[in-house]
């Protein structure tokens, strides 16, 4: 049987790597050098944002502008620019990890209180051959005077943090390393982002996303037991972590284990039945092993836990093209249509075209 991993990175939406970004990904950094600010970048902040007479209120509206303004950084959004603040300051790119690696280092070099906060739910998924990839969330907090202001970049402005889950210094070092890890697996760098995987759990041992990912390496390098240990200790950690579940348990079914899979899945079940992410795990397994019927249930399933996600209605519309169900294929084509975003619209509105030639 064919197994769907699960892997979890922290961006609005996971793609693969680029070939230029690449080159920056295998050797990883020391700590120092992913927090440098380069010369420039001190010069100009130092000239737009800091003066020791601005109220810290002041202090941190300049910041934000220096971030966003196309007179100051003007930073855009990529999902997987997960770069170090000298690279982010010469690409002015950022997705939402490396934008609060900057945002808290230069807010502090500004006098004022931050930290990360990692947003503790996913909030788009991707696919990349057999993975699926987590996209989660994070940004930045600034405190004072019993205040809380929130930095993000997916709005251009700050605002009243609407989470509070705050992490450490070596935390975030620690999603950084993975993060990168995560971008070189979805390229075919399994032995690149093993560095990487390995940094990450340095900062944070006990990390149960980290130790599911670095299963999920261990697994595509064909070291079973080590992927195993992998999942069990991030299962240890926490015990609602459904990546881990599922993971462990293709795991299982892979080696022919089946006795211990079924032993997992009863443990995992009431967990799993109620994650819409497992389902369409689920439904891409019968879908490639060309179980379209069973696709179908289990997508359809998917949706009635979450029906916002785009691509269990893509999946849906595979499944129901498959059966030749043409109107029905159509219809979820449609509503993941609807429910994505610029890039994927177009793309999902390419195939409606061409499912409709196929019908005339």
């Amino acid at each position: 049987m064919l197994s769907v991993i699960l892997a979890t990175v922290l961006a609005l939406q996971g793609v693969p790597a680029s070939n230029e970004a690449l080159t920056q990904l295998h050797i990883p950094p020391t700590p120092e050098q992913v927090l440098a600010i380069p010369e420039e970048l001190q010069r100009d902040f130092l000239d737009k944002v800091v003066n020791p007479t601005r109220s810290p209120e002041q202090r941190l509206g300049r910041l934000s502008n220096f971030m966003f303004d196309e007179d100051g950084l003007g930073l855009k959004y990529m999902p997987d620019a997960t770069y170090t603040l000298t690279e982010a300051y010469g690409k002015r790119q950022v997705n939402c990890l490396s934008f609060t690696l900057m945002f808290v280092v230069l807010a502090r070099k500004a006098g004022l209180k931050a930290y990360a906060q990692q947003i503790d739910r996913v909030l788009a998924w991707g696919t990349t051959g057999d993975t699926v990839i987590q996209s989660m969330h994070a940004n930045a907090v600034v405190t004072f005077d019993g205040r809380k202001f929130m930095a993000d970049i997916a709005a251009d402005e700050l605002s009243t943090p609407v989470a509070n889950f705050q992490v450490d210094d070596e935390q975030l070092l620690a999603l950084f390393y993975s993060n990168r890890a995560m971008e070189l697996l979805t390229t075919g760098h399994v032995r690149e982002a093993q560095a990487w995987i390995d940094v990450a759990l340095l900062h944070s041992p006990d990390d149960a996303t980290l130790l599911n990912n670095s299963g999920v390496l261990s697994h595509r390098r064909g070291d079973v037991a080590a992927a195993e240990t992998s999942y069990l200790r991030a299962l240890v950690e926490n015990p609602k972590l459904t990546s881990a579940y599922s993971n462990l348990i293709a795991l299982y079914r892979a080696k022919g284990d089946l006795a211990e899979a079924a032993a997992w899945q009863q443990r995992a079940e009431k967990i799993l039945r109620k994650d819409p992410y497992y389902q369409f795990s689920l439904g891409r397994q019968q879908e490639r092993s060309g179980e379209y019927a069973k696709a179908v249930s289990l997508y359809r399933r998917a949706t009635r836990i979450n029906d916002d996600e785009p691509l269990f209605h893509f999946g849906l519309a595979r499944a129901y093209y498959q059966l030749g169900q043409s109107r029905r294929a159509g219809l979820e084509l449609i509503q993941a249509r609807n429910l994505s975003g610029k890039v994927d619209r177009i793309r999902y509105q390419a195939k409606l075209n061409a499912l409709s030639l196929l019908n005339r």
